[in-house]
């Protein structure tokens, strides 16, 4: 991951480190690593989500792990140099600029066994659409509904999940979410 962070940005991964600050405080549910790839993209940086993904996992394993061990700056920065760390010089000055701001705001649970193992909900996005025709049917006139699930893992990355359902499957949708609702409003 070393080797791809020296191609982004400082201001890019201050961005980067500032977010997984916000998620390991639980202000925000993930990081956008799909979004932040885009950018990086469309700024000439050649970079994968998946690259992304990785520096993002190893910096929040930097900072939860710093905070677990209530670390200083000099001592984060002191380990980072000592491990025989190849992180670019930018990466580390950065690191050590969010970690001095944001050290003290940072918890982290340290019982592993309760972290939740599940997604957590971030937007949903949706269309009605209708087939128009196919190869094998000149006029189908049939409609459906895309749903877009933006999902956060617990590892923080935020992914998308598409599917798309006929209109009986969801209205059958859309029934057990009123379910959902009814039982929400006796709580």
């Amino acid at each position: 991951a070393a080797d791809k962070i020296s191609l982004i940005p400082q201001d890019f991964f201050a961005e980067l480190c500032e977010q997984i600050i916000q998620h390991l405080n639980h202000k925000i549910p993930g990081v956008n690593t799909v979004e932040l790839c885009r950018r990086l993209q469309t700024s000439g940086i050649e970079i994968s989500v998946g690259e992304l993904a990785k520096i993002t996992n190893a910096v929040s394993f930097l900072f939860s792990t710093a905070a677990r061990n209530n670390l200083s700056t000099e001592d984060l920065v002191t380990t980072l140099g000592s491990a025989g760390s190849t992180l670019p010089k930018h990466a580390v000055q950065v690191i050590r600029h969010v970690w001095n701001e944001q050290s003290k705001s940072v918890s982290v649970s340290e019982d592993v066994g309760n972290m939740a193992t599940v997604g957590q909900f971030v937007d949903m996005k949706w269309k009605l659409g209708v087939a128009v025709s196919s190869d094998t049917c000149r006029s189908l006139k049939y409609p459906y509904v895309t749903v877009t699930l933006n999902v956060a893992d617990p590892s923080g990355q935020i992914t998308d999940k598409t599917f798309e359902m006929t209109i009986p499957q969801f209205k059958n949708f859309f029934r057990q979410f009123k379910e959902m609702a009814a039982v929400l409003e006796t709580v």
